[in-house]
């Protein structure tokens, strides 16, 4: 089997696609995505906080015909109208929207119809490229798109990963994939120290970014010291053995509380022996060295204090990050699962494997503002209570993530691929 490019390998082979070349190729890989899913897999939802497969398909294209097509390309007409009430997310100045929790009960349009939906809008957007291949803001809006689509890549494994966990059979997403590499002991964790100071963070301008990445700035940070690694499952089960789950000083007062209401024991995945953990290849046996994996922001908080430590700020994060390649275990080496830290010196792991929780809540950056008209509700108005992660993981595309890339979920969220990375003070 030949290797899988590498995350910096496969930006460069991509970085001279056109608009139009580059919109196929990440609506084709949306689709494949699919290709060992049955239509009923696609259906069912398993929790409100996750979709269905179907919408997945049905939504991003959604984005394409209200954001682009419908203002832009003449004589337009929708595929069906009333999929502005049943695709549209929280797009709230655009109009109702079908509620998130009920997207399981559409058994209608069916999973063809959809399909035949993503045609109709990619031919309509072929037409629409190739006759104003020279606008400057289409061209803008249109790689918005398409790095929603990539966001929209990865909720769709992570849904689904979530909805074969809750079936009897823990059935496996896809049998063809990536050959794991041999995975031994985890190298020891050192930590690198950096001195204080006012450093710039910040998207740069060169290249995409969302509108939450602006406007670079000065951050002030202490002395501190980053882990050269992400924490391992190993690690991880030394916490749970010392009793981490039953020590309640270690944990913030809501992450207790919840805790205790959910009766948490482990890892989302991790099975009750603490022998295996269930994976989008089925059940595996728990790999010591392989970063732990679905955890919330307070498990990862109560670890990092467990251990003596804390974790990063974003701008420690970011500040130590963006002089490195985006360069890791991503969705396109197709392991699907997060990768054991090399025996490289210096600091790994910052870009796939696992999100990484900051200890950073998710707000504007100064002089923030959103993006006008409906777009403006991409980022800016969920800056409340959610938490920021970085790095990207094992399913993140990867010519889509960033150094100053800026993730953000609420901190009880546990089906996403997160995880953590020590930091301290100095």
């Amino acid at each position: 089997m030949a290797a899988a490019p590498t995350a910096l390998e496969f930006t460069q082979r991509h970085a001279g696609q056109d608009t139009a070349t580059r919109y196929r190729r990440i609506r084709e890989q949306t689709v494949k995505l699919t290709a060992e899913l049955a239509v009923e897999d696609q259906v069912a939802q398993s929790m409100p906080d996750a979709s269905p497969t179907k919408w997945h398909l049905a939504h991003t294209s959604w984005f394409f015909e209200q954001f682009l097509l419908k203002p832009r390309l003449p004589g337009y007409r929708p595929f069906d109208a009333r999929y502005d009430f049943l695709f549209n997310s929280y797009y709230q100045t655009l109009g109702p929207m079908h509620q998130r929790p009920q997207r399981g009960l559409l058994t209608r349009p069916t999973v063809a119809q959809v399909l035949d939906y993503r045609r109709h809008v990619d031919d309509h957007m072929a037409r629409l490229l190739a006759q104003d291949a020279d606008n400057a803001d289409l061209h803008t809006t249109v790689s918005l798109g398409l790095n929603h689509e990539q966001q929209h890549q990865e909720l769709l494994l992570t849904d689904i990963k979530h909805l074969f966990h809750c079936s009897p059979l823990l059935p496996a997403y896809r049998t063809t994939l990536t050959a794991l590499p041999s995975r031994q002991a985890a190298e020891p964790m050192s930590f690198i120290e950096y001195s204080g100071g006012v450093y710039d963070i910040g998207a740069t301008g060169d290249g995409f970014c969302f509108d939450n990445e602006t406007p670079r700035h000065q951050t002030l940070l202490q002395p501190h010291a980053l882990a050269d690694r992400l924490v391992s499952n190993g690690e991880y089960l030394e916490f749970i053995r010392d009793g981490g789950y039953t020590r309640p000083q270690l944990w913030l007062s809501d992450g207790w509380a919840l805790r205790c209401q959910q009766d948490w024991q482990r890892p989302l995945y991790w099975l009750e022996s603490l022998e295996e953990q269930f994976t989008l290849r089925g059940v595996q046996v728990l790999a010591p060295a392989d970063p732990v994996s679905h955890l919330s922001f307070y498990e990862a908080d109560a670890f990092a204090r467990w251990a003596g430590a804390r974790l990063p700020t974003e701008g420690e994060w970011e500040h130590a990050a963006q002089t490195h390649p985006v360069r890791g275990n991503l969705l396109d080496g197709q392991t699907l699962q997060p990768l054991p830290a090399s025996a490289q010196p210096g600091l790994k792991q910052l870009f796939g494997d696992v999100w990484e929780w900051t200890a950073s809540p998710y707000t504007a950056y100064p002089g923030y503002r959103p993006d006008d008209g409906a777009l403006g509700e991409y980022n800016g108005k969920f800056m409340c209570s959610q938490w920021v992660l970085r790095g990207g993981s094992c399913l993140t595309p990867a010519d889509h993530v960033r150094a100053s890339y800026r993730n953000f979920f609420y901190p009880h969220a546990r089906w996403q691929c997160t995880g953590l990375r020590l930091a301290r003070d100095l």
